[in-house]
């Protein structure tokens, strides 16, 4: 009896240390980066952390994404993948809906309520996803079998694609500056200079650009502007006077007869804004160096004459993927580094409040994840899940574990709408998301690889 009674002990020892292990290695990683950055040691200068996110978004991460998932991609698999970017879409819808749950019991200010529910819905589903599945099959004796970091790394980089979408429309929009906030600060003409300014700064925080180098290159006429708002208030309320830059297409108050004018007489007022919002949604942001990875990945993988001779150890061009491999194997410290320098910057002062900002990470670091845990697992019992890897499952729980996203961050310096607010809010996410991640990781482990062993015949 008391050997039976040691065997489960340790076995649940062993079950800790697997969880707790991987981020340890992580941890480290970023400690080095911390101490490397830190104000009072400056062994590193801040300017080469910046070069080194730009290295990380626009080299190491690509070759990474475009090595692993075209080597693994195949038609049958995107079809049996399926449910992995049905899972990102379902993980902000819910999110969402938890995000506003918090803004309702914690009562943030009301110009940060979309704030709120942004911060909750969207969480860090690339490049830290990819770090903790790097550290999970860092080992042989990870429990996840052989090709562990290549089949984990495919299925993250496979989601890539529909949560950075979901970012540069869905998010930009979100995060636009309340109107009210806009027509206040527009009244007072000292303020919107000071405004500017702090957006404007050259040292912006390395939070800001960690995961969005060049932002400040990208910032559009509307891109700090309540656009959507004011474009369709003055479908009732507001006189067309308020809306002095927005050109709406040739809508001169009916004088005209030209067939232009007459087109737009023609067309519905509400899809007429609908039109001219889309027009500012800035799409074309989407076709950054990881997405063009993931489609190059997804083209060339689906095509065997193709992959035939790019990937693989007799491929004529395999000295190119061996060379792109080996870069790609940069991504994960890199990553790691530019974190710890982050870090090392501090919290921000925010006018969010305590009390959001402990609701928004109780909700997206413990709550979301069990809603996740449901989820996922109702969708296997139902057959939703037709890949028998337990490394897939575990990555779909993952998308639901995970701090906001850092690019949320960038997302808020481009719009000039709660950028303090959001460096505060990521930094302390990102340090209690140690403690629940290592929780919720021994709790993945158990319901993907035991409940796949015991479900084996």
């Amino acid at each position: 009896m008391s050997g039976f009674s040691g065997g489960n002990v340790n076995s649940r020892v062993v079950d800790i240390l697997s969880g707790v292990v991987p981020l340890l290695k992580l941890i480290c990683l970023t400690v080095i980066g911390l101490l490397l950055a830190h104000p009072k040691t400056q062994l590193v200068p801040r300017a080469t952390f910046r070069l080194l996110s730009k290295l990380v978004f626009a080299l190491f991460l690509p070759c990474l994404i475009f090595t692993e998932l075209g080597e693994s991609i195949t038609l049958e698999n995107i079809v049996q993948w399926w449910f992995i970017p049905v899972n990102v879409l379902l993980s902000a819808v819910i999110g969402s809906l938890i995000g506003y749950l918090v803004v309702l019991i914690c009562r943030p200010p009301p110009e940060f309520n979309r704030f709120t529910i942004v911060m909750t819905a969207f969480g860090n589903t690339g490049n830290l996803l990819l770090a903790i599945v790097s550290s999970v099959c860092h080992t042989k004796a990870n429990p996840f079998g052989p090709s562990c970091n290549s089949r984990g790394v495919s299925y993250v980089s496979f989601a890539q694609w529909v949560a950075v979408i979901l970012v540069y429309t869905v998010v930009y929009h979100m995060m636009e500056p309340p109107l009210e906030y806009y027509e206040v600060v527009e009244g007072e003409g000292v303020e919107i200079e000071e405004i500017n300014v702090e957006n404007h700064d050259v040292s912006r925080p390395l939070l800001v650009v960690a995961e969005w180098p060049g932002i400040e290159d990208k910032e559009t006429e509307h891109c700090k502007t309540p656009f959507i708002a004011r474009v369709f208030n003055s479908i009732s309320s507001v006189s067309q006077a308020s809306l002095p830059e927005v050109d709406f297409g040739g809508e001169n108050g009916g004088e005209s007869s030209s067939p232009r004018s007459i087109q737009c007489l023609a067309e519905p007022r509400v899809v007429r804004r609908m039109r001219v919002v889309a027009e500012q949604t800035p799409v074309r942001h989407i076709l950054q160096p990881p997405t063009i990875a993931s489609l190059l990945a997804i083209i060339i993988g689906s095509v065997p004459q193709l992959k035939s001779v790019v990937f693989g150890y007799d491929a004529p061009l395999s000295f190119i993927t061996d060379s792109l491999n080996i870069m790609g194997s940069a991504m994960v410290p890199s990553v790691m580094l530019v974190l710890g320098g982050m870090l090392s910057e501090g919290p921000n002062e925010s006018t969010l409040g305590l009390r959001t900002t402990i609701g928004i990470s109780v909700a997206r670091l413990l709550v979301l994840p069990l809603v996740g845990i449901g989820i996922v697992m109702s969708a296997d019992k139902l057959g939703l899940i037709s890949s028998a890897d337990p490394m897939f499952k575990f990555v779909l729980l993952l998308q639901y574990s995970t701090p906001s996203a850092i690019l949320l961050g960038a997302i808020a310096s481009l719009r000039g709408y709660a950028v303090r607010e959001a460096s505060a809010l990521l930094f302390w996410q990102h340090i209690f998301a140690l403690l629940s991640l290592t929780f919720y990781i021994v709790i993945f482990f158990k319901l993907t690889v035991e409940n796949t062993v015991q479900g084996m015949p």
